[in-house]
């Protein structure tokens, strides 16, 4: 269950806004209630598919405070990410062709910059989900989170140098060196839920993980936490993080609120 996120942005004029925060249709037949956006003053909103059919709102955010909230109830099976782990990698020459796009490098996935160091680092794990696995484990293992990290500009090939971030970071990296072994990897925003870990939880946040294309479908990796969750709630998927901000302002404005809840519903009595 998703809880009334909240962002708050201060505008010195009319500025227009493209918000991606509606849960993708992948979820639809999950939902409880529709997820409307809700804006605070009320505007027009005109909404649209993007070119990865992620939904999108677009506004003219008013002089001011301006806020956009919205909330649901998702039904979930509880069991966490689905596993496959015998799933095979698909030859180039046999992939969809909907899928060689999330081969190629992008603003976020420098693929010719870190194709020589992924061979180095994983040319020689047996292909399939055990070499996902490694990628996911070596960008686990290796990177240092921690908010006081996140910067705009970092890239795949930055992180790989520095050696921290926050979880698109993560997500960045692992699926440039995915790409570059020739793996279809996509970039994915949503709610990840602390739903069955110990207390205390830490506090809520939108989160970064990736889609990889093995034995004929989408899977679910999370660099990041590198652990199964219980109510992954996806919102939208692209290249990278150029592709799916929550929001996309036209023009200059502070941030000034931001609130992201994800608990599990009381279950029927």
């Amino acid at each position: 269950m998703t809880d009334e996120p909240r962002i708050e942005n201060e505008f010195p004029q009319p500025t227009p806004v493209i918000a991606t925060l509606n849960v993708h249709a992948s979820r639809f037949p999950d939902l409880e209630r529709p997820d409307y956006l809700i804006t605070s003053p009320a505007v027009p909103l005109e909404g649209y598919r993007d070119s990865f059919g992620n939904w999108c709102s677009r506004m003219v955010a008013p002089a001011g405070r301006f806020m956009l909230k919205t909330d649901t109830v998702v039904r979930d099976h509880g069991s966490g990410d689905l596993q496959e782990l015998d799933a095979p990698e698909i030859p180039v020459e046999k992939l969809p062709s909907d899928s060689v796009l999330f081969l190629l490098g992008s603003r976020y996935c420098e693929t010719d910059r870190l194709s020589a160091i992924a061979w180095d680092l994983f040319g020689h794990v047996p292909p399939g989900w055990g070499r996902v696995q490694a990628i996911c484990d070596y960008v686990h293992d290796r990177i240092a989170f921690g908010y006081e990290h996140a910067r705009a500009t970092r890239t795949a090939f930055d992180v790989f140098e520095e050696q921290r971030g926050v979880c698109r970071d993560y997500a960045h990296l692992a699926i440039a060196f995915c790409r570059c072994l020739n793996i279809p990897t996509r970039y994915c925003n949503g709610y990840v839920s602390d739903i069955g870990l110990p207390l205390p939880h830490a506090p809520g946040d939108f989160a970064a993980w990736m889609e990889v294309y093995l034995g004929g479908r989408w899977h679910t990796f999370d660099p990041r936490n590198n652990s199964s969750r219980i109510g992954r709630i996806l919102i939208a998927y692209g290249r990278d993080a150029a592709d799916v901000p929550l929001t996309l302002t036209f023009g200059p404005n502070d941030l000034t609120g931001f609130r992201v809840t994800t608990e599990e519903a009381p279950g029927p009595a």
